[in-house]
């Protein structure tokens, strides 16, 4: 028998949405994107050059999940 494991997505402060658990991630056209891991990382901030999915350009853009205090 198969289990098939609870999906949650994390946001993570300043970073991607990290997927977890059993999930299919669609590309634009509607395609299924292959999976390599477990553990999938969706970028936020749209610097990504394998987008959907992240390549950590969050850090290198200064992307910022939270409102600057003065």
């Amino acid at each position: 028998m198969e289990r098939h494991e609870d999906a949650t997505i994390t946001a993570y402060p300043n970073g991607p949405l990290i997927v977890r658990g059993d999930v299919t991630i669609l590309d634009a056209d509607g395609r299924p994107l292959p999976r390599h891991r477990r553990t999938q990382a969706l970028c936020r901030c749209g610097a990504s050059t394998i987008k959907p999915l992240c390549d950590g350009s969050h850090k290198l853009v200064g992307f910022c999940t939270e409102e600057p205090t003065d």
